[in-house]
């Protein structure tokens, strides 16, 4: 599990005793210098171009080889850093990179994939994972995005739609049907390059997520070789279960980094703001307010520490939607009551307000919460019995 920020072992001040200010946030680890010549408000393909230059996108995983999955150390120590550097929406583009595309392209035999692989690391290629659907959102079965697969090669027809990465990709990993109908071996990942004939990329309406590359793509019969299918024909929904639950792993990771930087700097932030004789934190109502969050990160941080080989080795999906069910709650929590104790100037731009509005995408991408509780209720008795294991141990 990684090394997480840990609170500092000095005593804490008495009720009527403000802390002196915090430090700067520091990065979560070290090794990570070479993020720092980039300006804060880098975008995430700027910022992976930075890490593939420094060799540090093979640190999230295993040995260093994305083959043999997530590192949860590594995982987790290069989104802290990212994160306290750079934009959530710039950490969005790297976080889906490092936890499911380039995993999902690893899978790749075939030269094209082996050279696009090798590109992303080196940090020269963007990978955009084009899984949602136009017209069905979170439910993959439902899906309309087609390949048609013959012995001449494949030919891609479909729209994605609020994919990372976009406007950036060199290319697009693209989850399609080929066959009719909702079975679960029906769908097989493409690997579709952004500047063949029929692909067509736009950036999304959001502000908010410009950082990120967001858009949606249009795959208007798009021809390609029988070398740009990845992994085996009938294998698309496995392989993408499998692969989010490793990213939503690295969200719940991601959510402690975020929630500890925001609670550092609104602890700042209200240690600062006269208040009366003393500052605001000389509240007795803005403290218990402040300590309540402290715990929902605590049980997040001990949420994932808990889970995160269950996830990363045995790709455990209950474990995986606890994760992201948690981190959901938890980040909208911190950042809603954080937003409330900093006032009026939350409101500033690149403020509190603001990432509170980005950090909303914890309740919803990679499965929105009601979609991930439902796994978890499906599972209710293991769940169960795991507890009960686990009490006796």
């Amino acid at each position: 599990m990684p090394e997480t920020p840990q609170e500092p072992s000095a005593p804490a001040p008495s009720a009527h005793e403000a802390p002196a200010p915090a430090a700067a946030t520091a990065p979560a680890a070290t090794g990570h210098a070479a993020l720092d010549a980039l300006p804060r408000t880098a975008s995430g393909a700027q910022v992976w171009a930075a890490l593939g230059r420094a060799g540090l996108i093979t640190r999230a995983y295993r040995d260093g080889d994305v083959r043999a999955g997530a590192d949860p150390d590594g995982l987790a120590q290069l989104l802290a850093a990212v994160d306290s550097r750079f934009s959530l929406a710039a950490t969005l583009s790297v976080s889906v990179q490092l936890a499911t595309a380039l995993p999902i392209l690893a899978t790749g035999s075939s030269q094209v994939a082996r050279q696009a692989l090798a590109s992303a690391l080196a940090g020269r290629a963007t990978i955009a994972l084009a899984a949602t659907d136009v017209t069905a959102g979170t439910d993959l079965t439902a899906l309309r995005t087609r390949v048609r697969i013959d012995d001449d090669g494949l030919e891609v027809t479909g729209e994605k739609n609020w994919i990372a990465n976009t406007t950036t990709a060199a290319f697009f990993l693209v989850l399609a049907r080929h066959r009719p109908g909702r079975h679960f071996t029906h769908f097989t990942w493409v690997l579709v390059p952004a500047d063949a004939p029929g692909v067509t990329p736009c950036p999304a309406d959001s502000v908010l997520f410009a950082d990120s590359g967001a858009g949606h793509v249009v795959l208007d019969g798009v021809r390609l070789d029988r070398g740009h299918l990845l992994g085996r024909v009938g294998f698309g929904l496995p392989l993408f279960a499998r692969h989010i639950a490793t990213e939503r792993l690295a969200g719940a990771q991601w959510g402690v980094a975020l929630c500890r930087r925001v609670l550092d700097d609104t602890l700042r932030h209200l240690s600062g703001r006269p208040h009366g004789e003393g500052t605001l934190w000389d509240l007795d109502g803005v403290r218990r307010t402040f300590a309540a969050c402290l715990v929902r990160v605590r049980e997040l941080q001990a949420l994932v520490a808990y889970h995160a080989e269950q996830v990363a080795v045995r790709h455990d999906t209950t474990a995986a939607a606890t994760l992201k069910a948690a981190a959901g709650a938890t980040v909208n929590h911190v950042l809603t009551e954080c937003g409330q104790l900093w006032g009026a100037a939350g409101f500033a731009t690149g403020g509190i307000q603001e990432l509170r509005a980005q950090a909303a995408l914890f309740g919803i991408g990679g499965g929105a919460n009601e979609v991930v509780l439902g796994a978890v209720a499906d599972a209710a008795e293991a769940v169960l019995a795991d507890m009960a294991r686990t009490a006796h141990t």
